[in-house]
């Protein structure tokens, strides 16, 4: 299928299988000529109709995967790109945007007709597994450096922590990052008690999905990865007896205690 306008459509696939895609999402998919993306993110759509191409890529090439997915839709194409999650949280939305933001795009770009789908992120499906961490205000931080300085992160995890709010943390660590972590728990540390719980969720929505809940001081960096989001709780997060569950669920109520003016 071919459209006047070429259409690029960025894709959210939700954290794991087809159940936690929207169906706009799915449509969007369905309707695609191309789908552009990272290899592991493509795996997670399901085969479409014969005809189809997939344009693989690696991991760290958002910039160029952008531009060539506006190039095949200006061709008239209808193209979508995926990101897992939610394409605007730390994903290919953004990418898409600083490609757009370029003062030499291209002329032939001006015609495609761009749409963005949101997906479930990693934060919120792991909270849903959780019970309700997210329930007051929070902040959600990446840990990777390769496209901002640590200096920023740490100031931003004090400034965040400082101020109570729940922090849920993307990329916490990998093989090329291997400090990072211990430093940010670290930071955290100094504004939260040792038994404020942390929740530790691995491949939420995929087969080998996990999630624990441990006291902050237990966290052991070593078995967080970049399939792994945490969701370390506020002062007021709190532990509960959920029914039916084989481990406690995590809330942070919605109200918050009164502030003296004194502090």
């Amino acid at each position: 299928m071919t459209f006047p306008r070429g259409r690029l459509a960025i894709v959210g696939l939700g954290p794991g299988g087809a159940p936690w895609r929207t169906p706009a999402a799915d449509a969007l998919l369905t309707e695609a000529t191309d789908l552009v993306g990272y290899t592991t993110y493509l795996d997670m759509v399901e085969a479409r109709p014969a005809g189809q191409v997939r344009h693989r890529s690696d991991n760290r090439a958002e910039g160029q995967r952008a531009a060539h997915a506006l190039d095949l839709a200006a061709e008239g194409r209808s193209v979508a790109v995926v990101s897992s999650g939610d394409p605007g949280v730390f994903a290919m939305a953004a990418a898409v945007m600083e490609q757009l933001d370029r003062p030499d795009r291209p002329a032939s770009w001006e015609d495609v007709e761009v749409i963005v789908s949101p997906g479930v992120s990693a934060a919120h499906a792991a909270a849903a597994r959780a019970g309700a961490p997210l329930g007051h205000d929070f902040a959600t931080i990446s840990l990777s450096d390769n496209l901002k300085p640590w200096s920023v992160i740490e100031s931003r995890l004090a400034a965040a922590a400082g101020a109570d709010f729940v922090l849920a943390l993307y990329n916490p660590a990998s093989r090329h990052r291997p400090f990072q972590l211990g430093r940010a728990l670290t930071v955290i540390g100094a504004h939260r008690r040792p038994d404020t719980p942390v929740v530790v969720a691995r491949d939420i929505g995929r087969p080998a999905e996990r999630v624990d809940v441990v006291p902050l001081a237990d966290l052991d960096p070593a078995v967080v990865d970049m399939r792994t989001v945490l969701i370390v709780g506020s002062s007021q997060t709190r532990m509960v007896d959920v029914p039916g569950w084989d481990r406690r669920g995590v809330y942070t109520p919605r109200r918050y205690p009164e502030v003296s003016a004194d502090g």
